[in-house]
């Protein structure tokens, strides 16, 4: 990709508004018109499959910080073993497993270990 005939802003700020936004490609060239940039649909709809994947790769590779990240903590009564035990599962917004824990006792001890555990997971 290095011979571009538009500047790399042009072309990220296109394939995030087709990205996040439903926008058709000539929405897109249109919203570029108002701004002055003549881009043909046809060239939005190859930069989306071109350049969106990277731009999703670098927007969300390792961001896993759990600030502002929300998170959810469910507990199920298991059979392991033979025994009943409590098993703790954190899952982030997006329906990805944190972290679990699978412990004896449901007491607030074993419920802050495990909060402690999962926020740890989440910060790597």
């Amino acid at each position: 990709m290095r011979y571009l005939r538009f500047a790399k802003e042009v072309i990220l700020l296109a394939v995030r508004w087709e990205c996040r936004y439903p926008l058709s490609y000539r929405d897109a060239r249109d919203l570029w018109a108002k701004r002055g940039v003549d881009v043909d649909p046809s060239t939005v709809y190859r930069w989306a499959p071109t350049f969106g994947p990277e731009i999703r790769k670098r927007a969300y590779s390792n961001y896993r910080s759990w600030c502002g990240l929300q998170w959810h903590v469910d507990e199920a009564f298991v059979r392991v073993g033979g025994k009943w035990r409590y098993l703790w599962c954190a899952v982030d917004s997006g329906g990805q497993l944190i972290d679990f824990r699978l412990t004896a006792p449901r007491n607030a001890k074993a419920a802050i270990a495990f909060i402690r555990q999962a926020s740890t997971a989440v910060r790597q």
